[in-house]
C-alpha cells in the first residue's frame, strides 16, 4: 500500500472522525478473509499492516509440536528453531507467507473496507443528529409517495410519513414543504430510519412552543393535550405567574398566534383552556365552549358529573360526542353530562335560574 493511502487514512480520521487504528484493524481482518479465499488455504494466518509505510505482510501461525499431523497448522520443534532458536513446544511460530501479487488484492479489500466504514460512520452521524430530535418538529420537502408512505427529504436523510399519520383530506404534492413530528428514530442495518406524523398530539404541543414565546420561556406551561387530528383539539395551559394570562398568551394579539397554528393544521379547531388543580373547575373549562352550571366530583370512580343548561346539552356533548370525549382525554376524568332537566328528574337537583360556573377558556375555529 502507498503512502498516499496512509495519508488518506489520516485525512479520514480528521474529517470523518473515524479512528485510524479502527480502520487498520478492520482492513487486517478483511485481508485475512481475502487471503484464505483467494489462495484456498485453511492456514491460521495473521496480517500485519505497517501504520507508517502501509507495507502489508502475511504470516502463517503454526503450533510447535513433536509430531506434525497437519503441516498447514503445525510445525516441528527443529524446523521452528531454524527460524528462532528460542522457540519451545506449544509456542506459536509465525512464518511469512506473503504472496507476490497480494498488493492488488490488498488494495481492493482496503478500498471496500474503508468505503463501508465511511458509510457506517455517516449513518452514525445522521442517527446521532436525529435521535435528539425525536418528539420534535422537522421541516422537509416531499419527494415521492407509495401505497403506504410519503417520503420527506430532511436534508441528510429521507424520512417516512405513513399515510395513516396524515390528517383527513390532507394531500401533498412533489416538492411541497411540510412540517411533521418525529415519532421514532431507529438505527437499523440499512441505516437510520425516521418515522413522522401529522396527527400526533405532540405536533400541536410543539407548534404552540414555537409560536408562543411565553411557553418557550417556561412562563406558560402546557399541562395536557387532547387531539382528534384534522377536526378538533383541546390544550390545557397554566402559568404560575398571576400577572400572565396563559390562555391570552396562546391566543396572541388579535388571535394571530393560534391562527398560525390553525392554518398549519388545515383549519383544525383548537380549544385553549386554563388548567386548574381544582377538578370541578378544570372539567368545566375543558368542556369549552359549552357553559357549565355544576360539576359533581366522584373521586373513587374518578368521574365527574356535569350539569349544563338544557340549551347547552348538545354543545357540551359535541358532534358524535367529540367535545365530551376530548374533555375526558384532556382531564383524565370520566365525564357524565346531564342537562338541568335530566338532573332534576334523576337526582332531584333544584333548578338554578341559569347560573353558570366561571369558565376560563377560548375556542378557535
Amino acid at each position: 500500500m502507498s503512502m498516499d493511502f496512509i495519508e488518506a487514512m489520516n485525512e479520514l480520521e480528521r474529517e470523518k472522525g473515524i479512528s485510524k487504528d479502527v480502520l487498520f484493524e478492520a482492513i487486517e481482518a478483511a485481508l485475512i478473509s481475502s487471503y484464505k479465499r483467494n489462495f484456498n488455504t485453511a492456514q491460521n494466518v495473521r496480517v500485519d499492516m505497517n501504520r507508517n509505510t502501509g507495507v502489508i505482510k502475511v504470516f502463517a501461525r503454526k503450533l510447535i509440536v513433536d509430531e506434525v499431523l497437519d503441516p498447514r497448522t503445525e510445525i516441528s520443534l527443529p524446523a521452528a528453531r531454524e527460524i528462532n532458536p528460542h522457540f519451545q513446544l506449544d509456542d506459536i511460530a509465525e512464518i511469512e507467507v506473503t504472496p507476490r501479487d497480494f498488493g492488488r488484492i490488498a488494495a481492493q479489500t482496503a478500498k471496500q473496507v474503508v468505503t463501508q466504514r465511511i458509510r457506517e460512520a455517516e449513518r452514525g452521524l445522521i442517527y446521532n443528529a436525529f435521535v435528539d430530535k425525536e418528539e420534535d418538529i422537522v421541516t422537509g420537502t416531499v419527494q415521492r409517495q407509495d401505497q403506504r408512505n410519503i417520503y420527506v427529504d430532511l436534508g441528510k436523510i429521507e424520512a417516512a410519513l405513513p399515510l395513516s399519520e396524515l390528517m383527513p383530506n390532507e394531500r401533498f404534492n412533489h416538492l411541497d414543504r411540510i412540517k411533521a413530528y418525529i415519532t421514532k428514530v431507529e438505527n437499523t442495518t440499512k441505516g437510520p430510519q425516521i418515522l413522522l406524523s401529522r396527527t400526533h398530539p405532540g405536533l400541536l404541543k410543539r407548534l404552540f412552543e414555537l409560536e408562543v414565546p411565553e411557553i418557550f420561556d417556561g412562563v406558560v406551561e402546557i399541562r395536557s393535550v387532547a387531539r382528534e387530528a384534522g377536526f378538533r383539539s383541546k390544550i390545557a395551559v397554566y402559568s404560575r405567574n398571576e400577572e400572565v394570562d396563559p390562555v391570552g398568551s396562546c391566543v396572541g394579539p388579535r388571535g394571530t398566534r393560534v391562527q398560525t397554528i390553525v392554518n398549519e393544521l388545515r383549519g383544525e379547531k383548537i380549544d385553549i383552556v386554563r388548567y386548574s388543580d381544582n377538578v370541578d373547575e378544570y372539567v368545566a373549562n375543558a368542556l369549552s365552549p359549552s357553559k357549565v352550571l355544576e360539576v359533581q366530583v366522584f373521586e373513587a370512580e374518578k368521574m365527574a358529573r356535569v350539569i349544563v343548561p338544557d340549551y347547552q346539552l348538545s354543545l357540551a356533548i359535541g358532534i358524535k360526542g367529540q367535545n365530551a370525549r376530548l374533555a375526558a382525554k384532556l382531564t383524565g376524568w370520566k365525564i357524565d353530562i346531564k342537562s338541568e332537566t335530566q338532573a332534576e328528574e334523576e337526582y332531584g337537583r333544584p333548578r338554578s335560574n341559569d347560573e353558570e360556573m366561571h369558565q376560563d377558556s377560548v375556542s378557535v375555529d
